[in-house]
């Protein structure tokens, strides 16, 4: 295994799993028996990391805004979609 800050290269095994080393697990924050998302974008394997809604509420919000503009919008967007 070779590494370089957070590129690592390693070899894929007999009966091709990935394993990604301990350092790395730690860094994004996988558990064992924890779900994650791969996905394959043109050559490339894409690893996420599935959030719990606890992880997810326990975020703060990028955008603050106001009641009264909430209840605004919400209203708009009710009319425009009649629901």
């Amino acid at each position: 295994m070779i590494t370089n800050t957070d590129t690592i290269i390693l070899k894929v095994g007999s009966k091709g799993e990935i394993f990604p080393p301990k350092e790395i697990r730690e860094k994004l924050g996988f558990k064992p028996n924890q779900p994650i998302l791969l996905y394959v974008h043109q050559d490339q394997l894409i690893v996420r990391k599935i959030y719990s809604i606890e992880e997810i509420l326990n975020v703060p919000p990028k955008t603050k805004i106001s009641y009264h503009a909430w209840k605004q919008f919400k209203e708009e967007m009710t009319e425009e979609y009649e629901l």
